[in-house]
């Protein structure tokens, strides 16, 4: 089941007996745990309806036990399993623990489960053991939710909808360059996307000056722009570029090795999508966020494939004279980026 499908109907009041959130977004299988509660109970019911068990700890057959017992002064009872070892394929977070699991009592349950419990297994894998009969079993009932990371346009999106729900209107280029400046880690982007609603006020508008205003940017920011900036001939913007991240005390071989990095990347992409893989699967390739792929694409537009070869080199050089003295580090890696600029407008 998709998760919008899910969260659909949960909004809508309709609660399934049993629940697999399964995925590497643990900000949103949270949140998806916390609707659940908030459906099934008020703030005092909370501490008697909920019943927590993790299978590193204990077997599932007790799990399953608990969901057949009537609950104690509330009308429903909500039992959360936190897994890494019955349902989860092997590699992908799964645990060897030493307690021995009937998997086929909880496969008991699920066939007759009681109307005032309701089951939530929250597995923090990518992948469930499709193997195995309970897994198969719970996917015929639509009980598995996967809530995999999102990617750049529904990260924008995200955010815009966090905003839109608190009566705030958010531009899509400052959802952009929020997603760029915070990361993609959920848990972040919903941290700074409240503060931005706190300075809009009720019914504001959050453009790109907000972002630029509260939110820092980051060296790898700066460190692309700077890379956009030399490619595109713009070199007083670079230069300045340079400075300023001289002023935040960034060491010239931090600056160099992630220009290394960064052009790195750009050269992995700009291969990759040569090759005719999708964005999808180079992000997969290279065990990065899709949107690290976008933004390595956009870059990269401007530049061969030889150049950024050839500028690795002599990043490299560079690094081995400033790490051995040979050269001045600050005036180096400035000469570099000049050098940068007019190789490529060759």
């Amino acid at each position: 089941m998709e998760t919008t499908e899910a969260l659909k109907e949960l909004k809508s009041g309709k609660l399934r007996p049993v629940y697999v959130a399964y995925g590497s977004d643990r900000y949103r299988m949270e949140q998806f745990s916390s609707m659940l509660a908030d459906k099934l109970f008020n703030r005092e019911e909370r501490e008697l309806g909920i019943v927590k068990f993790d299978t590193s700890e204990t077997a599932i057959e007790e799990a399953a036990a608990e969901a057949e017992t009537l609950p104690f002064f509330v009308d429903k009872k909500l039992i959360i399993i936190r897994d890494a070892s019955v349902l989860a394929a092997a590699g992908a977070g799964t645990k060897e623990g030493k307690i021995e699991h009937r998997a086929e009592r909880m496969l008991e349950y699920i066939e007759q489960p009681m109307e005032s419990t309701i089951v939530l297994f929250m597995v923090y894998a990518d992948k469930l053991d499709e193997r195995r009969k309970l897994v198969k079993r719970l996917k015929e009932q639509g009980a598995l939710v996967s809530f995999n990371e999102l990617d750049g346009p529904e990260l924008r999106r995200w955010v815009t909808r966090r905003a839109a729900e608190q009566g705030r209107t958010m531009k899509d280029d400052a959802a952009e360059l929020l997603v760029t400046r915070t990361g993609t880690r959920l848990q972040q982007l919903a941290q700074e996307t409240d503060k931005l609603c706190l300075y809009a006020g009720e019914g504001g508008t959050i453009d790109v000056t907000s972002v630029e205003l509260l939110t820092a940017s980051t060296v790898e920011e700066d460190v692309f722009s700077l890379i956009d900036a030399i490619a595109s001939m713009q070199k007083d913007k670079a230069l300045n570029l340079y400075r300023d991240l001289l002023l935040r005390r960034e060491e010239p071989i931090k600056i160099a090795a992630l220009l290394a990095s960064q052009l790195r990347l750009m050269l992995q992409v700009k291969e990759l999508s040569a090759q005719q893989y999708s964005p999808q699967q180079i992000a997969s390739h290279l065990s990065i966020h899709p949107f690290r792929v976008k933004l390595a694409a956009e870059k990269s537009s401007r530049l061969s494939t030889q150049r950024l070869g050839d500028s690795l080199s002599e990043l490299a050089e560079l690094d081995y004279r400033m790490k051995t003295g040979q050269v001045d580090k600050t005036l180096g890696l400035e000469l570099f980026l000049l050098s940068f600029g007019v190789m490529n407008s060759k």
